[in-house]
């Protein structure tokens, strides 16, 4: 009973506390491409790319816009 008493708590923590701004973006540094100190980045769920700081990938979504 305690066991999943814990679990809910856990889940509802996790569903407050994430990020949803990046919550599908899987982040990718290339480290053979290097601008200025700054790290390309490709993200591998919606493909967007862009240069960044090389010790943190970064924290919002930039999913290209698609014209319909």
């Amino acid at each position: 009973m305690i066991v999943a008493v814990g679990l809910v708590i856990a889940f509802v923590l996790v569903l407050i506390f994430s990020n949803r701004q990046t919550r599908n973006c899987r982040w990718r540094e290339n480290r053979r491409n290097d601008q200025d100190g700054q790290r390309y980045y490709h993200c591998v769920s919606c493909g967007a790319e862009t240069w960044g700081d090389p010790l943190k990938p970064p924290q919002v979504c930039l999913k290209p816009e698609v014209d319909n």
